[in-house]
């Protein structure tokens, strides 16, 4: 594993001498923007190998994505290399289809110490409620970034991560699965402790994700990408394009549905992504990623 083989990867081309917050920051966002949050292993019969090398592989070489486990696994190689204090950190995301927090721990994020402050760093959420910023751990305080201002809220050593969301213009509201996009204010995300994790405690949750019938990522195809202005994002055989802060504090969704014939264009031309096996793209699952 080369670590300048990765920043060509993502496009980086900045100094990465001293680990600081700027150059944090700027590496953070180059890996969002450049490789996608996405499950489609799951739907190509692929198997999702919780290793770094095989992660490295994966979105380096190969040219892919991956979910939380990978994404943040392989920023955590990263940071580490560059000299940055890196902890894993688990957490247990929001499911607004039951209105409840998972039961186990279902994510790994990352938390930075740096210069006597930590930070949450986490490459690996997506779709709209990706953060573009490492957030300082600091408790009701509104951090506002490109997507809409976030927030971590501490209880009795839960944290708390929500997002406040904008007003959102859908041209093409027929095509919007979601029934509630005007009603909902505020998102809760996830919730976490800072108790330090290993890597082997996320195997069970890698493996049930991948295979419970119930899982998000069984019952949805999922593959999006931060921009320099939003989202793109195809989630079964759903394409949909958020513009943030289009108009005052209002985000434009442009949503369409692809042919099947479409969907491999799609993916190659919007994400970059050319798949080796057959994808066949599902989204059964009610819940609302937007």
């Amino acid at each position: 594993m080369d670590i300048k083989e990765y920043f060509t990867r993502i496009s980086y081309q900045g100094s990465y001498d001293k680990p600081d917050l700027a150059t944090l920051t700027d590496i953070f966002q180059h890996h969002i923007q450049a490789v996608p949050f996405e499950n489609l292993s799951i739907h190509c019969g692929e198997s999702i190998e919780l290793d770094l090398e095989a992660t490295y592989n994966k979105i380096v070489r190969k040219n892919r994505g991956g979910w939380c486990m990978e994404n943040n696994l392989l920023l955590s190689w990263v940071l580490k290399t560059l000299g940055y204090n890196v902890i894993l950190l688990g957490s247990k995301v929001y499911v607004p289809e039951y209105d409840a927090y998972a039961d186990e721990i279902d994510h790994l994020l990352l938390k930075v110490v740096l210069d006597d402050k930590s930070y949450l760093v986490d490459g690996g959420f997506g779709m709209a409620y990706q953060i573009w910023q490492p957030m300082e751990l600091i408790s009701g305080t509104d951090q506002p970034q490109t997507p809409g201002v976030f927030r971590l809220l501490e209880e009795s050593g839960v944290w708390y991560l929500e997002k406040v969301k904008r007003k959102q213009w859908v041209p093409n509201q027929s095509t919007s699965a979601s029934h509630n996009i005007e009603e909902e204010v505020c998102r809760r995300i996830y919730l976490f402790t800072l108790q330090p994790r290993g890597i082997e405690e996320f195997r069970a949750c890698n493996a049930h994700l991948q295979t419970a019938p119930d899982s998000l990522f069984v019952t949805k195809s999922i593959c999006s990408l931060q921009t320099t202005n939003g989202i793109r994002a195809l989630v079964g055989c759903k394409f949909t394009e958020i513009k943030y802060n289009y108009r005052d504090n209002m985000d434009l969704v442009e949503i369409r549905i692809l042919a099947d014939e479409e969907v491999e264009k799609t993916l190659k031309e919007k994400f970059s992504i050319t798949l080796d096996k057959k994808f066949v793209p599902i989204n059964t699952s009610r819940w609302s990623l937007f």
